[in-house]
């Protein structure tokens, strides 16, 4: 545990904080309702003396622009409706802090991953999904040549950005958005190396899986790079798992979950 989150846990921030839900993809009409949801809690907040709202914020964010590493003042054009609704949750929060005086820190998540994440879906993200087919023997599809990049957060370190944000004292780090991922790039190809080398030890017949290639899928950001320093300066914020450490802290999870869907 970084030490500046260790010296507030006795120290919380005066008022009360929300912690709002991630907002998760789905449908137009599933977006909407989430965005009313965003605004409902922060209204209700400027009643009910909260101090502070902590939202879910997104990488999409950046949109096409395609400076590495992302830094947080410099966005580009969405691509696609979901990260037109990311970013408007920003321009929400920078509305009622200026309007109702509600402090708020977002916190743009680059690609999170862990236990209980749904490998099924039409949204499901790519670790929990590969790790599934390849427990099951399923074929592994990347899109592209493999050599898309993106920078994998593992859930532990956004639980720890998210208990920074509620808790710092610095005026100057509220009203604020922040990455919130490890500062790594890993391609495909070495994500699904990765994850096959996590699986091996704990289940035969894996060392020899090679990934389907296909085409690349439209809208799809070719790389994906962190600048953290803003959270470390502000927040305190220091990513202690990197890929490799979250995978095989999730592995045994991942192998239960998809042994225990296969035997139901």
């Amino acid at each position: 545990m970084p030490a500046r989150l260790q010296q507030r846990r006795d120290r919380p921030p005066p008022g009360r904080t929300w912690l709002c839900p991630a907002l998760h993809r789905g449908s137009a009409d599933h977006q909407r309702r989430q965005h009313r949801r965003l605004s409902e809690h922060a209204g209700r907040g400027t009643d009910q003396g909260v101090g502070r709202f902590v939202y879910a914020a997104s990488s999409s964010t950046y949109g096409d622009h395609p400076g590495l590493p992302k830094q947080e003042d410099i966005i580009g054009r969405p691509l696609s409706p979901y990260a037109v609704t990311k970013y408007v949750n920003e321009l929400y929060a920078a509305v009622f802090a200026r309007t109702y005086g509600v402090k708020s820190i977002g916190l743009r998540y680059f690609n999170v991953f862990g236990p209980r994440q749904d490998p099924n879906g039409a949204y499901a993200a790519v670790i929990p999904k590969w790790t599934a087919a390849m427990i099951k023997g399923e074929d592994v599809y990347i899109n592209g040549d493999g050599e898309t990049s993106r920078d994998f957060c593992y859930i532990a370190n956004a639980v720890q950005a998210n208990l920074l944000a509620a808790t710092v004292m610095s005026p100057d780090a509220l009203d604020q958005v922040y990455n919130v991922a490890v500062g790594e790039r890993t391609t495909l190809n070495a994500l699904f190396h990765a994850i096959r080398d996590a699986l091996s030890p704990q289940l035969s017949g894996r060392t020899d899986l090679q990934p389907r290639y296909r085409d690349f899928r439209p809208g799809d950001v070719r790389h994906s790079l962190a600048d953290i320093v803003k959270a470390r300066n502000k927040l305190g914020y220091a990513p202690s798992y990197r890929l490799r450490d979250g995978l095989a802290e999730a592995m045994g999870w991942y192998i239960q979950d998809s042994t225990q869907g296969t035997a139901g």
